[in-house]
């Protein structure tokens, strides 16, 4: 049998099991915590409410009535009383660079959320002088100008100079523009450069905006406290632990309990059990013919669902070899030559033949395109990933047609919510057509498996509630309506839950509040259900529980992002 599906009947077996062990135990041994007086929203496949849940070790044993749950408290139980107040099951994000992130997370400013230019600006010039002179103020990304409500123009060199003179400031607004000021600029020598993003004055003077990632600036800029790409310079592990907890701090603070994507300092994580990661993994690879050829020898010798509950490596992402035309911040796509679509379709035929899931980066309606030939011309020769739950994720430009080509596939859709920050950008670029992108409405109405990514951190918010709010109301941070296909807020819930667990390979365990699932949970501060569309960016999480144990607690920390 195929190993990916080996893992998951293996897996719903066990929690099969676990479930009838435990809810036939349920009355015998008393619960460690229970949660009564509240409204459980558990997202099980009814959607049913309850009023209380009990947990016992790292599972829910009992879901139901509060008289009901508080039956099986004994001396030692924890009791919460919920006091009416709503809970949900942990966010999970199918796609994320949360690990990696989090060796520079306490080091890096993080401007989320903020809506206001000056309020930016005020923190760009607090964190330089908490960081001292000299010291780098940097953000990898996760903002853009459009999101500021009082003033949406780039940032200058001179502004920040003004707000930081005693810093370099490197300020990147995802993957769309770099702003630096003069010190940043000295210190990379940017003005000798002649990269075409460097936009410069009328007299050749580079007015501290780079057009694209700012990878000329980090590189020449030779960090030590600061990322360069996936790599990281002259950090000890003490540094990276302590920037890693501060990070786990934010991301349970924000509800989040899982995630796939990235994965690095694996052993760090499985000793903080604060969150579960499934991993991404590829054969190692580089340049060239031969580079390519030993990637494929390799291929059938990846390990992949050999982790445990809190990392494991479960899928072949972002991509490889091969395929293009995939700009999203561009309104035409470079031709692609058919022999490098052919490539990418030969590596696709490789990786499902080893029975591999694969999780691969598509944005644009003509990258999806030339993907799916060559994937219907694998099922035409017999080699199927209809087992294997294969996502084309971010898809800002499918169309419904190809959606309907998936389905004949068994293929998911990652849903990235890039347009809740970049959604000014996408609309410049592409017009009227950026309002069904993603289209939402109709990735839902197709009935498509499909799940929530924020692509974190460069790229977007990392915050659930914030993208469960663009989902529902269309608008990006600031307020402007970027997308017109919304979807219900159940369906969003579950594409943050319930869909996730699924395309992990992890439905069993996780994505809803039931009997045998790990208690993976989050208390909320208002109800999600009915709090006006408006206010769900604006929930604040009160408790969070992974595996039953508290990781967040709003009584002992502050309520508020400590960055």
């Amino acid at each position: 049998m195929r190993p990916l599906l080996l893992a998951s009947l293996v897996a719903a077996a066990v929690a099969s099991s676990i479930a009838i062990q435990q809810t036939a135990s349920a009355q015998q041994q008393p619960a460690d915590t229970i949660l009564t007086n509240g409204k459980i929203i558990t997202v099980d496949d009814q959607f049913s409410i309850a009023q209380a849940v009990a947990v016992r070790g790292d599972r829910i044993v009992a879901v139901g009535s509060t008289a009901d749950i508080t039956r099986l408290a004994g001396p030692a139980t924890r009791r919460i009383d919920l006091r009416g107040r709503a809970v949900l099951p942990g966010f999970i994000d199918n796609h994320a660079h949360f690990q990696e992130e989090g060796a520079y997370w306490a080091m890096e400013l993080r401007l989320d959320g903020i809506t206001s230019r000056k309020e930016a600006l005020e923190k760009i010039r607090a964190w330089g002088q908490k960081a001292g002179p000299g010291k780098w103020v940097y953000n990898y990304g996760g903002w853009s100008n459009d999101q500021f409500m009082d003033d949406k123009r780039l940032f200058t060199r001179e502004e920040l100079d003004k707000y930081s003179p005693d810093n370099p400031v490197y300020i990147q607004a995802s993957r769309a523009e770099t702003f630096v000021n003069s010190k940043a600029i000295e210190m990379t020598g940017l003005e000798k450069m002649t990269d075409p993003g460097i936009v410069r004055d009328a007299n050749g003077r580079a007015t501290g905006v780079v057009h694209g990632g700012g990878a000329i600036v980090r590189d020449a800029g030779q960090w030590l406290d600061a990322p360069n790409g996936e790599r990281v310079r002259g950090l000890s592990d003490e540094v990276i632990r302590a920037s890693s907890i501060v990070m786990m701090d934010d991301l349970n603070r924000a509800g989040l309990t899982s995630s796939g994507g990235s994965c690095q300092w694996e052993e760090l994580h499985r000793d903080l059990k604060r969150m579960r990661f499934f991993c991404q993994q590829t054969a190692p690879g580089g340049r060239g013919a031969e580079a390519i050829e030993k990637q494929f020898a390799l291929i059938r010798t990846l390990k992949y669902h050999d982790g445990d509950e809190w990392s494991d490596r479960t899928n072949w992402g972002e991509g490889w070899p091969g395929a293009g035309a995939d700009d999203l911040y561009s309104a035409t796509q470079q031709p692609v030559p058919q022999a490098q679509w052919d490539l990418w379709g030969r590596f696709a035929g490789e990786v499902a033949k080893a029975g591999i899931q694969a999780f691969n980066h598509s944005q644009t309606t003509e990258n999806i395109e030339g993907k799916l030939i060559q994937l219907e011309k694998l099922q035409s020769q017999g080699i199927s990933i209809r087992p294997f739950r294969w996502m084309l994720m971010h898809m800002e430009g499918v169309t419904p047609a190809q959606i309907e080509r998936m389905k004949k596939l068994n293929m998911a859709i990652g849903v990235r919510s890039a347009s809740l920050t970049m959604g000014g950008l996408i609309h410049r670029v592409h017009g009227d057509k950026a309002f069904a992108m993603p289209p939402l409405r109709e990735i839902q109405d197709s009935g498509i498996k499909w799940g929530f990514q924020c692509d974190c951190f460069e790229v977007n918010v990392y915050q659930p509630f914030y993208t469960l709010w663009w989902a529902v109301t269309g608008k990006m941070v600031g307020g402007t309506v970027v997308n017109t296909h919304t979807i219900s807020r159940e369906a969003a819930l579950i594409g943050h839950t319930r869909n996730n667990a699924f395309l992990l390979f992890r439905e069993a365990d996780l994505g809803s509040i039931q009997n045998g699932k790990f208690a993976d949970l989050i208390v909320i501060d208002r109800d999600y259900l009915t709090v006006p569309a408006d206010q769900i960016k604006d929930i604040n999480v009160l408790l969070t529980m992974v595996g039953g144990r508290v990781v967040y607690d709003a009584a002992a920390k502050p309520a508020t992002a400590a960055r």
